[in-house]
């Protein structure tokens, strides 16, 4: 018997949909879906991802049959597609929690004895630091909500590119990742590849939102501002 006599097309398109499902980003809308029919800017503000890379998440999500949309006025409203598909992220919660300890600890609200992987800093010791010069600020969101605000001095490595990047970072500092808010578990993904490649590292309690909110100084494409 040969590899073409047992191929079915149904796996190709389950690694369609698998590749499509392959993105933290993609998870975390469609968990957020799930919980009811939501609307572009509603899904921007619950993840904390700029409208465009929203946007254009949903539209893989769309062409892979995950999720349907209507119109509602101006607005176009996300739900899920029927089917199985809240089993589908279910089982992938499921299987994630069983294999890694960390997802597990940030599902469950971590503990005191939880992995230094997942230590926060807080905001008042990481200005004390910065004015220190003894960490290194390391953005771990999309380019594109990086170009549209950042901490000052913080360079932009996407989660996904971090383990190839990893020499762009010194090991003669503390590294401190962030990424887009409380929800947001990029910062954390980050914490483990740097720990598991020697890296001291710790992450920003709250993200890049908690440091808007107190009005501290950001920097945008251009230049500082209050």
């Amino acid at each position: 018997m040969t590899d073409s006599d047992t191929h079915h097309p149904i796996f190709d398109l389950s690694a369609d949909i698998a590749r499509t499902l392959g993105h933290a980003h993609r998870l975390i809308l469609l968990n957020h879906i799930a919980e009811g029919e939501k609307a572009v800017e509603r899904l921007t503000e619950l993840t904390g991802l700029g409208v465009a890379n929203t946007s254009q998440h949903l539209q893989h999500l769309k062409r892979a049959g995950l999720v349907q949309t209507r119109r509602d006025g101006k607005r176009v409203l996300y739900r899920l597609a029927s089917g199985p598909i809240e089993m589908v992220l279910a089982a992938l919660r499921s299987v994630a929690e069983h294999n890694n300890a960390q997802l597990r600890d940030l599902i469950e609200g971590g503990s005191a004895s939880s992995s230094d992987r997942l230590e926060k800093i807080s905001r008042e010791e990481l200005l004390r630091r910065m004015r220190e010069d003894s960490i290194v600020l390391l953005d771990v969101r999309p380019v594109d909500e990086f170009a549209a605000g950042r901490l000052p001095g913080a360079i932009n490595i996407p989660v996904e590119e971090l383990e190839p990047r990893l020499a762009e970072l010194p090991r003669d500092k503390l590294v401190v990742a962030y990424c887009g808010g409380a929800r947001c578990v990029l910062s954390a993904d980050a914490l483990a590849i740097l720990h598991a490649h020697g890296w001291v590292a710790r992450r920003l309690e709250h993200g890049f939102p908690d440091w808007l909110d107190a009005g501290l100084d950001v920097e945008d494409g251009h230049h500082s501002c209050a």
